[in-house]
């Protein structure tokens, strides 16, 4: 009969901290996501590849045909990639037929549910102890018969601990005496507190040293972090994450806050999660899954390495007074200055001399007043409006626009591709052009490329496009659209406004135009 291994201690090495990422199966439980069988391949490849996490919960047995065909991707690939033993399946206690399921899909480690409270066995399975432990011997001895590794959860189990201990101390002393590897801990409604957890989790671990724990906070309170950190520093042998915190509800512990908290406070441990990749891995699966994160989001939000008081970019340039060890280049970012109200000289100026652009005190004073006036008025100034705002306060003709578009006639018809024809100036010199595209915005773009092409010149990269109104707006309400552009390893965002959907966009495109 198997029981846990020992795992070996050595006190001149740091304890590894397993970090298993379950977006895929608990992260896809957010409301309204959906992953295709092909973003679910592409973020297990990312996760396990780039991220470096050491395993991932990719999915749930019996679900539908299209979660079957999914997990046979990844399956494929990464037995293909000796992966295989890092990919594992949720399954449950049904006289085998997850396991079956499992050995169809190819996959190899299976988290068998189980129930971690007397609460949910009585009243939902209405069973007795001995009745569920049973059953749950019978599906793990026929898995471990099968090839399959077998890792137990126990649901509900922060509940078991706060209202029936005994069960789960007698659960425990049951599943100590089966061949399980790791016995996973759910804090299955996001219950607890951060003292509870350092309670339960260091009265487990001692009482059973030969057992792995994992541990699978919830966000309910917004306590997944604190309680993550305390279940490593209480001796849990491995943490249940998700990209950008996504899950049920209010969603699982973050990966990036985690793994972030992790490094630089509990130095006697380690992961194995490449910081660096968490930025990327997290905008892929904010794409794929259509959830946006706010911009405010720990580590990952676009917000969250932006100076907007003047005070802290002027602190900045002086020994660095308002940076803390969150710094942006960990985590594949760099740290901008935003302008509004509140921005002062010194976030001006860091901004122009991002552009190359130097002003006497006197011109810059004037630029300053402009950007505050704009930010009373509520609106956005990006580094990309400056080179318009300094034009216009300063009435110069530095900054020049040496692209104008002159002229434009779109076209939109019933069963005909939307077409223009476009005429723009490029330092004085006239060009026209006509194409097709897939949309009017399209077909605008596919003429520019012409122009571009034929003067050796290529454009900007769009990147993200977003259109807004006010809120309440009617129909002929000014419209915003905000393009994200790439060009030469830089970002660039634009802005336009305009009545018309499609002239804003043309109106931000122009600005692009002149930037680059």
């Amino acid at each position: 009969m198997k029981s846990f291994p020992l795992l070996p201690i050595d006190n001149s090495l740091k304890r590894h901290i397993e970090i298993m990422d379950t977006t895929l199966r608990d992260g896809e439980q957010t409301s309204g996501v959906s992953f295709s069988a092909s973003e679910k391949l592409t973020i297990a490849q990312l996760l396990l590849t780039e991220l470096k996490v050491d395993r991932i919960e990719i999915a749930s047995a019996r679900v539908s045909e299209g979660e079957f065909q999914a997990v046979k991707k990844i399956t494929e690939w990464a037995d293909k990639n000796g992966l295989l033993d890092k990919v594992e399946v949720l399954t449950f206690v049904d006289g085998g037929t997850s396991v079956n399921w499992m050995l169809d899909a190819g996959a190899k480690v299976m988290n068998l549910l189980t129930k971690g409270s007397l609460n949910h066995l009585t009243f939902q399975l209405k069973k007795t102890p001995e009745q569920h432990f049973s059953e749950v011997e019978a599906t793990i001895r026929l898995a471990i018969s099968k090839g399959l590794k077998v890792n137990v959860y126990l649901e509900d189990w922060s509940n078991g601990m706060r209202n029936s201990k005994e069960y789960v101390i007698s659960y425990l002393d049951f599943l100590s005496t089966l061949p399980v590897d790791r016995i996973l801990l759910p804090d299955t409604l996001g219950i607890l507190i951060p003292s509870e957890v350092a309670a339960f989790i260091s009265e487990l671990v001692s009482r059973y040293p030969n057992i792995h724990f994992d541990f699978h906070a919830h966000n309910d309170y917004d306590l997944g972090t604190a309680n993550a950190l305390e279940a490593v520093r209480n001796g849990v042998h491995g943490l249940h994450l998700t990209v950008n915190g996504m899950g049920e509800r209010a969603g699982n512990a973050p990966l990036a806050s985690v793994i972030a908290v992790i490094n630089d406070y509990q130095k006697d441990v380690e992961v194995s999660v490449e910081e660096k990749s968490l930025y990327s891995v997290s905008k892929l699966v904010e794409t794929f899954s259509g959830f946006r994160i706010p911009a405010n989001k720990p580590v990952v939000g676009e917000n969250v390495f932006t100076q907007t008081a003047g005070i802290h970019a002027d602190g900045d340039k002086k020994n660095n007074l308002y940076h803390n060890d969150l710094m942006p280049e960990r985590f594949g970012r760099e740290r901008k200055y935003a302008l509004g109200k509140t921005s002062g000289k010194a976030n001006i100026e860091n901004n122009l001399l991002q552009l190359g652009i130097q002003l006497s005190d006197e011109d810059l004073k004037k630029v300053t007043q402009r950007i505050i006036e704009l930010g009373d008025r509520k609106e956005v100034v990006t580094p990309n409006d400056l080179p318009y705002i300094i034009s216009d306060v300063l009435d110069s003709s530095a900054i020049e626009e040496r692209v104008q578009v002159l002229n434009y006639v779109l076209t939109h018809s019933k069963e005909l591709r939307p077409s223009v024809t476009l005429k723009i100036s490029i330092d004085g010199k006239v060009y026209e052009e006509h194409a097709q595209g897939d949309g009017q915005y399209d077909a605008f773009v596919n003429a520019l490329e012409i122009i571009f092409q034929k003067n050796g010149k290529k454009l900007a990269q769009l990147k993200d496009y977003a259109v807004r109104i006010p809120p309440g707006g009617d129909s002929d309400a000014l419209c915003e659209t905000i393009i994200t552009w790439s060009h030469q390893g830089k970002e660039l965002i634009t802005r336009g406004l305009d009545c018309d959907q499609t002239v804003s966009a043309i109106k931000a495109t122009q600005k692009m135009l002149n930037l680059i």
